[in-house]
């Protein structure tokens, strides 16, 4: 049996790799991308031509406002991007976007069923994202929330 995954598809090396790894490891690849109020469109461009290329089975690109929010030099216009990378938390974080994006992931896994939501991430972040999804939808049903290779 075919697994459907949500692979989240920004359309930068970690989520290509991933969206590749998927393919490889046999998933049915539903891959998603957001339009969140980012001040360019290279990423989006990229996760169109990905998806395609890999055979992604659908992209879903979802629009959201996350430039409300502010803080982000990637959103905020009145923030400049840096040329080159400072020191501490860089001017381009968007806070909590992963989260936000994990969430939507989540609602559209729910939607095709499908149990696994892939992403190129921080290790740290999967079990508080697992915990999550198992306590705020379909109570029956089984959730992985995996990087590339975590099966």
């Amino acid at each position: 049996m075919v697994r459907k995954a949500v692979v989240l598809l920004s359309g930068g090396m970690d989520s290509a790799t991933t969206l590749a790894m998927a393919k490889k490891d046999g998933f049915e690849c539903y891959a998603l991308s957001f339009r969140y109020g980012q001040r360019h469109s290279a990423e989006l461009n990229a996760a169109k031509y990905l998806a395609k290329r890999l055979k992604a089975k659908m992209l879903r690109i979802v629009n959201m406002d996350l430039a409300g929010i502010g803080n982000s030099a990637l959103t905020d216009t009145s923030m400049d991007i840096p040329e080159q990378p400072g020191e501490g938390i860089p001017v381009t974080y968007v806070p909590a976007r992963n989260t936000v994006f994990l969430s939507v992931a989540l609602a559209w896994a729910e939607v095709i069923d499908a149990q696994d939501i892939l992403l190129a991430s921080t290790p740290w972040i999967i079990p508080v994202i697992q915990i999550a999804a198992q306590n705020t939808s379909v109570p029956s049903k089984k959730w992985r929330i995996l990087r590339p290779r975590q099966r």
